[in-house]
């Protein structure tokens, strides 16, 4: 029997994994910043599409495992945090709105690992608030790494700044929800 963490699924996650230095490292080439703007707003859409398709395929397959389970939200926030600082070093996001959101993952995260050791994990199991959020986030990304006017007509710069503020927002906002689910866990255990 093969490994879980070999599985066809499994494997797609460690591609957004594998993504992110090659990413970063578009923006070092010796070519010209549009053509460095689209190599990469390609390359974040094809890996983020992989989130999508290692679910369906670990489903399909029967694959699913707590290894993939486990490795899956991993590599997407690494994928989007890696992606926001990238952002914020070409001055295209604000560094405000990467705290918010890096923050809020790391502290989402930390909540949702205390919460599964006591055996009250469902109480902080992903909502569509946090779907939404996600939604969002993977638009304004790419639209802030292509950075120009898509069919001459999108300013995508422009509709990035918008919906990753707008992903600030839906951040907080769900970072409130999951909150709100934990704390009677919490004053449960602090008696």
């Amino acid at each position: 029997m093969r490994p879980m963490f070999w599985t066809l699924p499994t494997i797609m996650t460690w591609t957004r994994i594998v993504a992110i230095p090659l990413i970063v490292g578009v923006f070092y080439l010796p070519m010209a910043e549009p053509t460095r703007n689209l190599l990469a707003t390609v390359m974040f859409i094809v890996f983020a599409a992989t989130d999508w398709l290692d679910g369906f395929l670990a489903r399909r397959l029967n694959q699913t495992s707590a290894f993939g389970a486990f490795l899956d939200p991993v590599a997407d926030k690494f994928l989007v945090c890696a992606s926001l600082l990238v952002l914020v070093h070409l001055n295209r996001a604000d560094v405000f709105v990467a705290l918010i959101i890096i923050g809020r993952e790391i502290a989402i995260s930390a909540l949702r690992e205390w919460m599964a050791q006591i055996g009250a994990g469902k109480s902080v199991a992903v909502h569509m608030l946090g779907k939404v959020k996600t939604v969002v986030q993977m638009v304004a990304i790419p639209f802030l790494l292509y950075d120009g006017f898509l069919f001459g007509l999108i300013d995508t710069g422009l509709w990035g700044q918008w919906l990753i503020w707008l992903s600030a927002v839906l951040t907080v906002w769900s970072m409130v929800y999951y909150l709100q689910k934990a704390i009677p866990e919490i004053r449960a255990r602090a008696k």
